[in-house]
This record gives C-alpha cells, sequence and structure tokens, in this order.
C-alpha cells in the first residue's frame, strides 16, 4: 500500500473536522495532545526501570491502590501535555483525590477529560500489556460561561454525553483506540 493511502490520526481527524465546518479544532487539538501522552508513556513502560525519568512511589490513589513511580508520571504527563492547549476546563484522574484545574496562565476551553494514565501498573513486573483510557466530556455552560473551578460533580455525567473515548495500549506494541461517536 502507498504511503499516501494510510490513515494517520491527523488525517482521520482532519477529515473529521472537514464534515463539520462549524468546528473549531479544539477537540481535534485535545486528541492530539491525549496522543502524545500516550506516545511518551509508551516510550517510558518500554523503558521500564531503565528510565531515568521514574519518581518515587507514592501513597494510595482514589481506588485504594498503592501509587507506582508509573503510575504518578504517567498521570503527569497526561496533565502537562493537555493543560496549555485551551481545550481543557479541567481534568479529573484516577491518580488525584480533587479534579485538576487548569493554571491561570493558560486558556481555558470547554471540554472535561478523565483518564486512568496508567491502568494495570501493578501488572508490569511480569510483563502484560498496560493502558491509558480516557473520556472525553462537555464542561458545564455555566463553567464555560463563569471559567470558575471545575468540581467533582462537573465529571458526573452519563456515559452518553461523551464527546470522545479511547484507551492506548502498550506492550509488545502500542495501540491507540479512538472512538468520537461515528460506530
Amino acid at each position: 500500500m502507498p504511503l499516501s493511502h494510510r490513515w494517520t490520526l491527523t488525517r482521520y481527524l482532519i477529515e473529521e473536522r472537514r464534515r463539520y465546518p462549524q468546528a473549531s479544532g479544539e477537540l481535534n487539538a485535545l486528541i492530539l495532545d491525549i496522543s502524545m501522552a500516550c506516545k511518551a508513556i509508551a516510550r517510558i513502560v518500554a523503558m521500564g526501570a531503565l528510565s531515568e525519568a521514574m519518581p518515587a512511589a507514592g501513597a494510595t490513589n482514589v481506588q485504594g491502590e498503592i501509587q507506582k513511580p508509573l503510575d504518578l508520571l504517567s498521570n503527569e504527563l497526561f496533565i502537562r501535555m493537555s493543560e496549555w492547549s485551551g481545550s481543557l476546563a479541567g481534568m479529573a484522574s484516577e491518580e488525584m483525590d480533587q479534579p485538576q484545574q487548569i493554571p491561570a496562565s493558560y486558556r481555558r476551553g470547554k471540554y472535561l477529560l478523565v483518564f486512568d494514565p496508567l491502568d494495570g501498573s501493578s501488572n508490569i513486573d511480569v510483563n502484560v500489556s498496560v493502558g491509558s483510557i480516557f473520556s472525553i466530556l462537555r464542561a458545564p455552560a455555566e463553567v464555560v460561561a463563569s471559567g470558575r473551578d471545575v468540581t467533582t460533580a462537573d465529571f458526573l455525567q452519563p456515559g452518553a454525553t461523551q464527546v470522545a473515548a479511547g484507551y492506548g495500549l502498550y506492550g509488545p506494541v502500542t495501540m491507540f483506540m479512538l472512538s468520537v461517536g461515528n460506530g
């Protein structure tokens, strides 16, 4: 197959945006930010204990699990790769007790990002695939209009209101799966 016929995530997002001329491109930017976080996590997972980027292990996450160094690093990657673009009003993660606010120095957007930065990290020592799971929701209208900080209640929305969802799977190969509601 000639290279010109291969679909990349960027090409897919551009084609989808052409179908919706009124779209601002914020969702595309956010999905690309998430994909970059997944790429960075995949590289670190592949390096394992050889990686120099490993922080110390943490406390307990909201699920009652001991946070491993890769959990903390993956969480930080998701935050840093996503907060700056102006697409998000806030984030929530399995590794954080409270929602992550977007710093005042960055423009705030109209989406919420919910994620588990590294699901299955307790299996990493036995060479089992691990992954990142994410969901993108629209921020409530009052959050966007007022610019107020997000609360836990803002993230508690029915699954049918998701704008997009997906996962990155890290193992012998890296896969990025995305659904934007088209089946």
